[in-house]
């Protein structure tokens, strides 16, 4: 019943933050109401009409990039299309082959759209995809089930879509299945196996540097996730029925991780909405309409993410199969490996991600590159100053030197 409760909860909050959104527009400062008193009441209002979960993808919002001196648009296209996911093409009107560069998002309770800034970012000098993972309540059940080995599966489609020449940039939880995707077409000497592997934050090896996140997990058995965690979607979804992992758990989860860095940022809306400080609150209202867009796994997928990768360690101690077949990262020998990690990360710790050049042992030395972000946390390996300014030349300059 623990989906049933929060829909219920939410429908419940619908009147409500409808009422609070009329006021705003009663009281507000656009109806020449300016009192300290009014400010305050609106800021107030404000907060309760935007406090809730929405389960729809957001858009990316990026119609066009600079290209050299030229303002160049950008046309989003579905290159491939399966229920569970998309490989979305970000396509500019260039005269200059660009190196294509596959994207891989988590699929951890948010969109692909959380790494919007690492899409811009590489935009102006790259040919961008990225898997554009659906929400699974909205996947009906006839279209079967989707786990690990689907996942990887997905990216081997995608990177086949693309063609020879390729390469991947994998972010955060799929670091994983990525390097087990590059490691599976090696072996069968596939065309399309990509020319270079970032690996950006990724848990390749959970049990170097535990975090919270990954005591979590291992805190319990399979059993009480399966048991505590596991909810089947409401009827009035096209999922109906389909277990799921609900993003709004996840969500919570990663909140009552820094609950007081959450609730400072609240207050600090309240306040610059207060004051009239519209960049400020502009900057915390855009972060948390992305944050609080959410969307379910499916069941099989988060439960077998749980135990194969934070549990058993099944790819670091060489015992992870797909589809009844091992996986041996050895099998790489020409696809470039660059790991990034960040010094403050407490998702994915120093040493979850560089773990990976151990497990590539055809690798020469030379194809390998390891590089640790000084003062970031785990969001500012892919996103922000850092990212754009420090971190996003070396992995320009890794694709470009295996092109």
């Amino acid at each position: 019943m623990l989906y049933q409760a929060y829909q219920a909860h939410t429908d419940i909050m619908v009147p409500v933050r409808a009422w609070a959104g009329m006021a705003i527009q009663a009281f507000g400062p656009m109806n020449g109401l300016s009192a300290p008193v009014v400010k305050n009441l609106t800021a107030t209002y404000e907060l309760i009409a935007r406090a809730g979960l929405t389960h729809v993808r957001p858009p990316y919002g990026i119609t066009s990039v600079l290209v050299g001196n030229e303002e160049v648009a950008v046309h989003e296209e579905q290159a491939h299309v399966t229920p569970f996911g998309t490989l979305l093409h970000f396509r500019k009107d260039v005269t200059t082959a660009q190196p294509r560069v596959l994207l891989v998002a988590p699929l951890s309770g948010h969109f692909a759209t959380l790494l919007r800034d690492t899409v811009r970012v590489l935009l102006p000098e790259h040919d961008v995809h990225i898997t554009d993972w659906a929400n699974a309540r909205d996947v009906g059940i006839w279209h079967g089930r989707f786990g690990f080995d689907e996942y990887v599966e997905h990216l081997i489609w995608f990177l086949r879509s693309m063609g020879p020449g390729a390469h991947v940039v994998a972010v955060c939880q799929p670091c994983v299945q990525a390097l087990a995707a590059a490691a599976l077409m090696a072996e069968d000497d596939h065309p399309c196996q990509p020319l270079s592997l970032t690996l950006m934050a990724g848990p390749i090896d959970t049990r170097v540097n535990p975090t919270k996140v990954n005591e979590l997990a291992t805190g319990q058995p399979i059993s009480w996730f399966e048991r505590n965690l596991i909810a089947r979607v409401p009827l009035r979804y096209p999922g109906a029925t389909r277990r799921v992992y609900p993003g709004f758990l996840q969500l919570t989860a990663f909140m009552s991780m820094n609950a007081e860095r959450h609730m400072k940022a609240q207050i600090d809306l309240y306040q610059a909405m207060a004051k009239g400080e519209h960049a400020e609150a502009a900057t915390i209202k855009a972060f948390y309409d992305e944050y609080f867009a959410v969307l379910d796994m499916t069941a099989e997928f988060y439960l077998e993410t749980v135990q194969w990768v934070f549990q058993d360690h099944r790819l670091a101690k060489g015992r992870l199969d797909w589809r009844d077949r091992r996986v041996h990262p050895k099998a790489i020998r020409r696809t470039a490996l660059f790991t990034i990690e960040g010094e403050r990360d407490d998702i994915c710790a120093i040493g979850q991600t560089v773990a990976a050049h151990d497990l590539c042992t055809s690798l020469r030395p030379y194809r390998k590159k390891h590089y640790m972000q000084a003062g970031v946390g785990h969001y500012g390996v892919f996103s922000g100053r850092r990212w754009a300014s420090q971190i996003y030349p070396l992995v320009r300059n890794t694709i470009l030197a295996n092109e």
